[in-house]
């Protein structure tokens, strides 16, 4: 995936989001009579302009595209004609003013409903939850898992793909459940039920593959250790070696399995190996020094080179998903629910120090996964965008001045004290609130920097 590609993905999604959410707060607002002075996309020095609909609405796309906003006729930012008086803001009732600040995050929500939707109609792909080799002394180990068997249900979710189950299962861990039912269909055929105990996760564990840290991994066909590609400039490349290559051994040890030969590599960070490579029939020897690379706080080595993968095996282990209009319309409603409650959850956890901060992203890793996901298909990018939907409008209802959710709290407090709050203390919330986002911003940009250099 090329830089410009990526901007472009980023931009695409960016625009998508913000347009959706400022376009909630405009139609809401029109239909509570509000005059509407500005649409903007974007914030600072406006790039184009255009005036448009009976009340000459400016339409905006400005220079820095990380957020936007409406501008409502409202006396408390400049006079007002007798005139108009009726269609400013803040003469509004402070139900239509609740209705109107809370249309843009309930657009959000609505705009992942609507992705959802579309992807589970087109149909979801994925490995099928079939168990690979079980880590000893692990969740999974003790609760008797084997290899072969293939994951049918856990708890009450029924799961067709890995996907599906490392979700339901990542829900579970962050709970740290003492007792997971999990139902597999073993290799006799007959459907078996393990019991999963995942109060020992810690908020660590969540950080990286926790599928790891329970003990469970996907059944990967076996695969033998003949390269198919090499990336260049990598360790692989700079040692000379080529497609079609098929290792040997590794500094004196015989590989019959691709996994073996990247377990010696992963954890031979910068040590040379000497592999024993047959090409064309002949046997070379050549030596290669891992590059070092940082993966969850671990530094590992790799070399650039990919397997030579058998396509009818993996064929087999692929599942393509998908459903009619009306229950795929229930399923979407009901994942952006579980997504939000669950964005919700680990929010309070960071707060509460249950879940590390590093999970907090801001817009480079943003960026870096509407790009790949873009790049994997339609789908994958589908469900990126509804993903970001549903965190960008979690995100607008918490109750944090100069957020939606904070103007919300202040009209929940107008409605129970039956006045507004004093200038005095929305003054002192909004300071408040830029000192609580530019925290928050703060934290995200230094996660994106680390992320960048460890990788």
């Amino acid at each position: 995936m090329t830089f410009f590609s990526t901007i472009i993905a980023f931009v695409v999604a960016l625009g998508l989001l913000i347009v959706f959410h400022e376009f909630g707060h405009y139609l809401v607002a029109r239909w509570c009579g509000v005059k509407v002075l500005r649409f903007s996309i974007g914030f600072g020095q406006p790039l184009l302009t255009k005036r448009w609909g009976n009340d000459q609405t400016e339409w905006v796309v400005a220079a820095l595209p990380l957020g936007g906003y409406v501008k409502m006729l409202d006396e408390r930012e400049g006079e007002v004609a007798p005139e108009d008086l009726t269609r400013s803001f803040n003469r509004k009732p402070v139900v239509h003013r609740f209705a109107i600040v809370a249309a843009g995050p309930v657009a959000n929500f609505l705009l992942a409903i609507i992705l959802y939707w579309v992807l589970f109609m087109l149909g979801v792909s994925g490995m099928k939850p079939v168990v690979g080799p079980i880590a000893p002394a692990t969740p999974a180990a003790f609760a008797a898992f084997e290899m072969g068997e293939t994951i049918v249900k856990i708890g009450t979710e029924p799961v067709a793909t890995w996907q599906d189950a490392r979700w339901v299962l990542l829900s579970h861990a962050v709970e740290r459940s003492p007792a997971v039912i999990v139902d597999v269909i073993d290799r006799s055929g007959e459907i078996v039920s393990r019991q999963l105990d995942l109060s020992s996760m810690q908020s660590s564990d969540l950080d990286g593959d926790f599928l790891r840290k329970i003990g469970l991994s996907s059944y990967q066909p076996a695969i033998k250790p003949i390269i198919a590609k090499v990336t260049a400039d990598s360790a692989g490349s700079r040692a000379g070696l080529l497609p079609g290559d098929e290792i040997v051994s590794v500094n004196g040890s015989k590989t019959t399995l691709w996994e073996e030969v990247v377990q010696r590599i992963r954890t031979s960070p910068g040590v040379p190996l000497a592999l024993e490579i047959q090409r064309n029939n002949r046997i070379t020897n050549i030596e290669v020094v891992p590059d070092t690379t940082t993966e969850n706080g671990e530094k590992i080595g790799r070399i650039g080179i990919g397997p030579q993968i058998d396509q009818d095996e993996l064929e087999k282990l692929l599942i393509k998903v998908s459903y009619p209009a009306g229950p795929a319309l229930i399923k979407a409603v009901h994942k952006t629910w579980e997504m939000s409650v669950f964005t919700l959850q680990m929010l309070w956890k960071m707060v509460v120090g249950e879940v590390s901060w590093k999970n907090v992203s801001g817009p480079i890793t943003i960026a870096d996964y509407a790009g790949k996901s873009a790049q994997m298909g339609l789908a994958s990018y589908l469900g990126f965008l509804a993903l970001i939907s549903i965190s960008l409008g979690v995100l607008n209802l918490l109750p944090i001045p100069i957020l939606d959710g904070g103007h919300l709290m202040y009209y929940v407090v107008e409605i129970v004290k039956g006045s507004p709050l004093s200038v005095r203390a929305t003054e002192i919330g909004q300071q408040v609130g830029m000192a609580l986002l530019f925290t928050l911003m703060a934290f995200a940009i230094y996660n994106d920097v680390s992320r960048l250099i460890s990788s």
